[in-house]
């Protein structure tokens, strides 16, 4: 067991100490014999049952769709609902005692709230799993860039990043995202990298999904840190032969009415295989630049390297973060500057996608998985 994976089981198991304890109670309000054993027993059997759903993502391997919607899924809103459980449940646990005390009545553990919190949990849990992160929004932006050549204007650029398709997201929504982005008829179409979650199974798939995109100049991508969780290059073979132009370390002119565009991409950061000063090297100096930059915390560096728009993704907004208030209130934000939506470095842009897949629990809520239309306009 992997160092990582041993962490994993560590945090597992003290998410359900509460929930133990809340299913105990449950069943000892409903009569049922043997109750806080019942409730040990089904945080036992959570803990237990991890190991086999997170080494099944590591690599990701095809199984049976059975085994993913009957074990799998039911499995993962479980999870989910003992984490989202765990922030109440340490609270009660603090001030509980201190009421009782107040109140003059011995001290005891909120079971009731533990109970509660993981029962309203699942609900939550299973909105994320089986709604929201299926319900995906095709969205028009603006993207306003100062000095932008007038021929340019209207440009537009259907930006998919982070499908992670494979076992949890499966190939027929891809294709759907894919359809999506084709009714609206884009200029270009880029996906900027982590197109599988791990390993090689689902390497096929992913070339059928984004070699089903058509844009008028071309369909490109670049690649993320999860395209190489297992071997890259068949990927990129298989990509390359649908007509996908895999962009690493460099660019491609794109011309419009004479107007000249900058394609570039840098590969993965996490794996040092990123160059900027390559990808950004045969530019002509009067082109518009565009950057394909899985991970946004190269934005800085780009924007004063002379790019002018960086589409990047990475971070999912966060997957799960405060509806209306996601930009500033997601997991994402422990670890980077730039999370979802614009921001910008002087006259440069950078559009961070909240991406369409998942990683980790197969939940989304708050932030929306999006088909993003980028429509050029000068400033």
């Amino acid at each position: 067991m992997s160092r990582f994976l041993r962490l994993l089981l560590l945090i597992t198991a003290a998410i359900h100490l509460p929930v133990a304890l809340g299913v105990g109670e449950l069943a000892r309000r409903v009569g049922v014999p043997e109750p806080w054993l019942i409730g040990w027993a089904w945080a036992a059997a959570g803990v237990a049952m991890f190991v086999g759903r997170a080494r099944a993502g590591m690599p990701d391997r095809r199984r049976h769709q059975a085994l993913v919607r009957l074990v799998d899924i039911p499995y993962f809103i479980h999870w989910c609902a003992a984490l989202c459980a765990l922030i109440p449940s340490v609270l009660a646990t603090f001030v509980a005692p201190v009421v009782d005390l107040v109140r003059g009545a011995p001290p005891r553990l909120p079971t009731g709230v533990y109970m509660w919190s993981y029962l309203f949990g699942l609900v939550l849990c299973a909105y994320g799993i089986l709604v929201r992160r299926r319900w995906v929004r095709v969205v028009e932006r603006e993207v306003r860039l100062p000095g932008l050549d007038p021929r340019l204007a209207g440009l537009r650029i259907a930006h998919l990043s982070d499908l992670h398709v494979g076992t949890m997201t499966p190939r027929s929504w891809g294709m759907s995202w894919a359809a999506a982005a084709n009714r609206r008829a884009p200029d270009l179409a880029v996906v900027t990298g982590d197109m599988v979650t791990s390993g090689t199974d689902f390497h096929e798939d992913v070339a059928d999904v984004v070699g089903a995109l058509r844009a008028r100049y071309g369909v490109f991508a670049s690649m993320g840190n999860h395209d190489y969780f297992g071997e890259g290059e068949p990927l990129i073979t298989l990509l390359r032969d649908r007509g996908v132009r895999v962009l690493r370390n460099d660019g491609v002119l794109i011309e419009r009415d004479g107007a000249k565009l900058w394609l570039a991409a840098i590969d993965d950061t996490w794996t040092r295989r990123d160059d900027l000063a390559r990808a950004l090297s045969d530019r002509p100096a009067d082109a518009t630049t565009v950057l394909l930059a899985h991970d946004p915390q190269r934005f800085d560096q780009a924007a004063d390297a002379g790019a002018h728009l960086v589409l990047s993704g990475h971070t999912h907004g966060g997957q799960v973060a405060m509806p209306f208030f996601y930009r500033v209130i997601n997991p994402a934000r422990f670890g980077y500057r730039y999370t979802v939506g614009f921001y910008r470095r002087g006259p440069a842009v950078l559009y961070v996608h909240p991406g369409l897949g998942t990683t980790g629990p197969p939940m989304r809520l708050g932030v929306a998985p999006e088909v993003t239309i980028l429509v050029l306009r000068a400033e």
